[in-house]
């Protein structure tokens, strides 16, 4: 019988999303929102307005964006890293297993 439970597209040893990439993004979350610079540039560039922060939380893709803003500028990732002891590799990978962070979500099939 075929095991329809995971995805055609990911290897056998590519970790399932759940918690850790939530925990590193949400980790990352507080680390843009605690830095007098990356905050107001996180702001700018997603468009959201600091009070409604909470509310685009709660949307599917937010946590992928914040792991992304933070992989699309390599000191920021870097200083990140630095101050969790998170791996750059580690960050890509939980960017790439949460909801919108599929680099091919845009795509149309």
């Amino acid at each position: 019988m075929k095991d329809v439970s995971r995805p055609p597209n990911r290897s056998a040893r590519a970790p399932k999303p759940g918690p850790d990439a939530e925990a590193l993004a949400v980790g990352a979350l507080s680390f843009i929102a605690s830095d007098p610079v990356l905050m107001p540039r996180f702001l700018a560039m997603s468009g959201i307005e600091a009070s409604d922060i909470r509310r685009a939380a709660a949307e599917p893709g937010f946590l992928a964006g914040v792991l992304n803003f933070l992989l699309a500028h390599e000191p920021s990732l870097m200083a990140f890293c630095d101050a969790t002891g998170a791996d750059p590799g580690q960050v890509g990978r939980a960017a790439q297993m949460l909801p919108g962070g599929d680099e091919n979500f845009d795509r149309s099939t």
